[in-house]
Order: structure tokens, then C-alpha cells, then sequence
């Protein structure tokens, strides 16, 4: 792992020392799992169960904040297995779906959900219509039930169908009332008034955290990084991890510490878990 700076050290030294008041919040793909063309291919890291485990003996609670819905993040990342074995440790794992509309804990295990957004059935209507009008036809479209993705990795030329169909998904969706969440290869279409960040403030809230250490890869991480930073200014003990990529750099600025995806981020987990326990 690399430190941006030498507060950043600071900031992981003091973590460490309260690291049973503190929540873990990580993003799924390319924190907990890589990215893979295919998304449903998009399993959990092997060791990133063991990881979360032995994590979650030492800090307040362990979540996984996601775009994507908590039932796929549940079944890519066996994480109903991963919540019994972080139960036998006396705690609690949650995982927050679709920006945090969504919500299941190994404790209740059902998943909390509202109504689909006004406007998204229309929406999902005509953009077949738009993805040929753009020459995307072969992209991907992902129907999550709250939102809906449009992802242009198989595409033979990835970044540049991303940019060539931004603008014209963006006023679409404009049109009934939704927002576009940019990410790696990735356009997604969702209501307005939740997201990340406001996952990070419940769990803090609700887990009377101490600190708070968030790892993320993506444009959709921006707020939940901004809710931590909050917290820092609150006189919380926090941690901003980036998993780096090739592909996406939006981050980078806002991070204490840079990993190398996955790898890094469970190098990260173990690290802090050995240091907390000495």
C-alpha cells in the first residue's frame, strides 16, 4: 500500500489504535472482486471471506456499499456464509444495495427495498432505440429493478462508446426524472436523493462509529469518500482507500492510501487486522 502523504500515515496509525470503533465500508467490484467483461461473472475475491472474518473480530461492523442490488452482491459474494461466520464473532455484516436503496444484514436477512423510480420502465422503453441510434447496440444493459446500467466493455472500443453514449443517456434520463452514475465502462440510470454517502451516515449513526474506513474504485464512490471526509472534520478517525486502476483516476485526489485493486485492498484488511491485534 502507498501512502499520499505523511498525514495519511497518521490517519492509518490512529485507525489502528481505535479500531474497534470503527465501521469498514468497501465497494464490491474492484474492491472485493475484479473486474470481468461479463458482470455476472463477477465473484468475490477467494480470500476476501477469510479477510472480512478475521476483520470483523477486531472493528465495529464490516459493510459492503454497492451499486449494485444487494441480492446479486449476496450471491456473487456468498455473503450470506460470510454473515454467519462474522456472526459467530458477535457481529453484524450488512451489506447496502443500489447506492444504498437497498439494505440486508446477517441479522435480519431480508432485503429492505423501495418501489422503482417513477419514469425508469419508460426509460428502459427507449433505450434500445438510443443504444442503436448511438451504434451500441451490442452493449450490455443491465436491469437492476431500481436503475438501469448500460455497460460497453465488450464493445470493441470500450472507453470510446462510453464517451460517444454519456451525453445522450444523460438526456434521456433528464427527461424522466433520473440521474446518470458514470463509472468503469459503466453508465447507470437511477432516481435522485440516495446514495453512498448517506449509506456511510447511517452506519455511523447506527453503530455509534467511532471512525470510518471506506475503500472504493469508482465515480460512484465520490460521495461516500466525501461523507468520510466529513467525519474526519468531525474529529473521527478515518481512512480513504483507493483500488487503483488504468481505468478510472477520479479518486485518486481524495484518497490517504492507493492499492492495487483487490490484491491491494485484502493486503490492506489483513495488515490493519495483524496491527490491531499487537
Amino acid at each position: 500500500m502507498e501512502f499520499t502523504s505523511a498525514a495519511a500515515a497518521q490517519r492509518y496509525d490512529e485507525l489502528v489504535v481505535r479500531a474497534d470503533e470503527i465501521v469498514v465500508g468497501l465497494d464490491f467490484d474492484g474492491v472485493l472482486s475484479p473486474i470481468v467483461e461479463d458482470p455476472a461473472q463477477a465473484h468475490i475475491h477467494p480470500d476476501a471471506p477469510k479477510v472480512l472474518v478475521d476483520l470483523s473480530d477486531l472493528v465495529r461492523a464490516v459493510a459492503v456499499v454497492t451499486g449494485r442490488p444487494a441480492r446479486q452482491v449476496l450471491a456473487l459474494g456468498g455473503l450470506d456464509e460470510v454473515g454467519d461466520l462474522i456472526g459467530e464473532h458477535g457481529k453484524e455484516l450488512f451489506v447496502f444495495g443500489q447506492y444504498g436503496n437497498e439494505r440486508w444484514s446477517s441479522t435480519q436477512r431480508r432485503v429492505i427495498s423501495p418501489r422503482p423510480p417513477h419514469g425508469l420502465s419508460t426509460f428502459e422503453r427507449e433505450l434500445p432505440m438510443l443504444l442503436r441510434r448511438s451504434g451500441a447496440s451490442e452493449a450490455y444493459v443491465e436491469e437492476k429493478g431500481l436503475a438501469a446500467a448500460v455497460h460497453t466493455r465488450r464493445l470493441a472500443d470500450a472507453n470510446e462508446a462510453f464517451e460517444r453514449l454519456l451525453a445522450p443517456m444523460t438526456q434521456l434520463a433528464r427527461s424522466h426524472g433520473l440521474i446518470v452514475e458514470p463509472g468503469r465502462n459503466v453508465i447507470e440510470v437511477r432516481s435522485d436523493g440516495q446514495h453512498k454517502g448517506h449509506a456511510v451516515q447511517t452506519l455511523v449513526k447506527e453503530q455509534h462509529a467511532g471512525g470510518f474506513l471506506f475503500a472504493g474504485d469508482d465515480l460512484g464512490d465520490i460521495e461516500a469518500f466525501e461523507a468520510v471526509a466529513e467525519l474526519r472534520e468531525q474529529g473521527l478517525a478515518t481512512l480513504l482507500v483507493c483500488a487503483a486502476s488504468d481505468e478510472q483516476s477520479a479518486l485518486l485526489p481524495l484518497a490517504d492510501v492507493i492499492v492495487a485493486g483487490p490484491d491491494g485492498v485484502l493486503d490492506l484488511l489483513r495488515q490493519l487486522t495483524l496491527d490491531a491485534r499487537d
